[in-house]
């Protein structure tokens, strides 16, 4: 219905020349002048045939070459359609691969901590396991030391009164004026002994 329209207010606007000349032939005629169309109905005629290659013009569009550019328009519109749909789907993708790569880098660092923290905490491990050991060592030599240091004086304190009781019992035989025999000396010497350990203890 609307192409019919179209060709109606075209032919109409085809035949609006024809009527000009046929109104401008009246106006000759009747100042006497030459009329530029000889026939009466040649306005007419011309009017027909410009419609009717109008008409023909038309149809070939319609037929031809309209399609063709319908169909081109179409491609294209279906074209650039596509091309948004793969924009859009490009842009998701990288809004895809985007929060992949975050959540990926926020389990990266989360993993980096946990490592950081085993590390820390192991190294705290290992720093308390050798303060102890260092000081059970340290412990142990202080007490071997000790003990050392003990023996060393128990062993100089007996040699010391090993000399006393000796140099004691060689006073004690001057006085008595008689030898004391080495039995009686061990005897003095064992005897002295006991009584100073008694009278350290």
């Amino acid at each position: 219905m609307e192409r019919l329209v179209r060709a109606a207010a075209m032919a109409g606007m085809a035949m609006m020349p024809a009527v000009a000349f046929a109104a401008g032939d009246e106006a000759h005629a009747a100042k006497g002048e030459p009329s530029v169309i000889h026939a009466p109905n040649a306005g007419v005629m011309s009017g027909i045939m410009a419609v009717v290659v109008f008409l023909l013009v038309y149809m070939i569009l319609a037929t031809k070459v309209w399609p063709k550019i319908a169909k081109g328009l179409k491609d294209r519109e279906e074209k650039i359609r596509e091309e948004i749909a793969a924009a859009e789907a490009a842009r998701q993708q990288a809004a895809d691969a985007l929060a992949m790569y975050q959540q990926s880098l926020a389990e990266a660092r989360a993993e980096a901590q946990k490592m950081l923290d085993e590390t820390r905490a192991q190294q705290q491990k290992l720093a308390a396991e050798l303060k102890a050991k260092a000081d059970a060592e340290l412990g142990q030599m202080r007490e071997k030391a000790l003990r050392d240091i003990e023996g060393a004086k128990r062993a100089a304190l007996n040699e010391v009164y090993a000399d006393a009781a000796s140099l004691a019992a060689m006073v004690a035989s001057k006085i008595l004026r008689r030898e004391i025999n080495a039995a009686d000396h061990q005897a003095f010497v064992d005897e002295s002994l006991a009584e100073l350990e008694s009278v350290r203890s």
